[in-house]
């Protein structure tokens, strides 16, 4: 990982700076959008510290089960060296998504009114921390303007396929949000989007495959999707009230636009001028 700064035993990596700020943006937005759902700032707060601790916990998890259990198995004090790389988005997701449920039950909350304003977030979240990123493509084949060069060998900036379709998924929910038919439906459409995107930018990542050009981040994301196509339909028919629209004026298409291109272009400079 690329070190941005160093004070004696403190060591603070881009990608570690990136994913704070990320959180930091994404957890300002879902506060606001809470607020607009009548959830007050604490129990946000709350549920946005449980996802993020319970998500890197199971993304760690499902790295080391899914990608290379046997080197961990083999080498257990390895895996507490999360800082060297080796997280997996869909175990991340997963275990957020448990334990978010758990909270709300508890709490007595409802589960997918939460689930909504958190999907929301997501994707700014992720764009945002997934400039920092040092997981490159796979080496191109033919030599296209915005490659990477990494050890001498022009990549595929994955990264960056990944937070311009991140970002596009963040307006369209945000922009949903006001027209949206059920309490879940947003959640439903993040996890079905977010492994459709997963998917695609796997095919110019390098991890281990099961068959052809798939690898086992597509399985993984397939399974999402029928899930998610699965939990779709069925709040879809639970849900004939009407949903209660929400305070405050909708984004307006051309400001939508105009944010999404510009944090697409800030996203991009800082990307190559660290990375590049």
């Amino acid at each position: 990982m690329k070190e941005i700064i160093s004070i004696g035993p403190i060591h603070i990596y881009f990608f570690g700076m990136m994913i704070a700020i990320g959180m930091v943006i994404a957890g300002a937005f879902a506060i606001k959008q809470a607020e607009k759902r009548g959830i007050n700032e604490d129990t946000i707060l709350n549920v946005i510290l449980l996802v993020v601790t319970s998500g890197i916990i199971g993304a760690r998890l499902f790295y080391i089960l899914f990608y290379n259990p046997a080197f961990y198995f083999n080498n257990p004090s390895q895996i507490f060296k999360i800082y060297e790389g080796g997280l997996s988005i869909h175990g991340g997701i997963f275990t957020a998504i448990l334990v978010g449920y758990l909270y709300c039950k508890k709490r007595k909350i409802s589960f997918f009114k939460m689930a909504d304003i958190i999907a929301m977030a997501l994707p700014l979240a992720q764009g945002i921390g997934r400039v920092g990123c040092d997981v490159f493509g796979k080496p191109m084949i033919n030599p296209l303007p915005w490659g990477i060069n990494y050890g001498g060998i022009l990549v595929h900036p994955a990264q960056v396929y990944e937070f311009v379709l991140d970002y596009i998924l963040f307006i369209f929910l945000w922009r949903r949000s006001y027209k949206q038919k059920f309490e879940g439906e947003l959640f439903v459409i993040y996890l079905i989007s977010f492994s459709i995107i997963r998917g695609i930018v796997e095919f110019f990542r390098i991890n281990p495959v099961i068959w052809g050009p798939f690898s086992i981040s597509h399985l993984l994301s397939l399974g999402l999707i029928v899930i998610g196509l699965i939990l779709y339909n069925f709040l879809l028919k639970r849900n004939t009230k009407k949903l209660d629209g929400i305070s405050g004026e909708q984004i307006k298409l051309l400001p939508s636009i105009v944010l999404l291109v510009t944090l697409i272009i800030i996203s991009m400079i800082i990307f190559y001028t660290v990375q590049g």
